[in-house]
């Protein structure tokens, strides 16, 4: 049988490590944030200082990034939802990313809980 998008991302929970917005928020200045929604989204309104790789790149572009150079760095993931962010971090873990999460609910949850927003 055939796996839908929202299996992958159910298996892909099953091993990342989530974290929910207020976790995000509080380690703002110490990690890498790593927006993996489209340019347009990212222009739309992000969170600071996050870095804009879209999820559909990812594999092709992170390792070229000089953000992510050191593959033991703190990185907090995150889309719009949490569907793109959840295969993202899993995508992170095996290229070797060891300490890349998933912001639980995404861009979504943060705007809603009225957290900071750049643009």
């Amino acid at each position: 049988m055939a796996l839908t998008a929202m299996d992958l991302v159910a298996l892909a929970k099953q091993a990342i490590r989530e974290i929910d917005s207020e976790t995000a928020k509080n380690g703002l200045d110490t990690k890498i944030v790593l927006d993996v929604r489209e340019p347009a989204e990212f222009a739309a309104g992000h969170l600071p200082k996050a870095v804009n790789i879209p999820r559909g790149v990812l594999e092709f572009k992170i390792s070229n990034h000089p953000d992510f150079q050191n593959k033991e760095a703190d990185i907090i993931v995150y889309c719009q939802s949490g569907g793109r962010s959840a295969l993202a971090t899993e995508a992170l873990l095996k290229l070797g990313y060891a300490n890349a999460v998933s912001m639980a609910g995404g861009f979504n949850v943060w705007q809603a809980s009225g957290y900071p927003v750049s643009n």
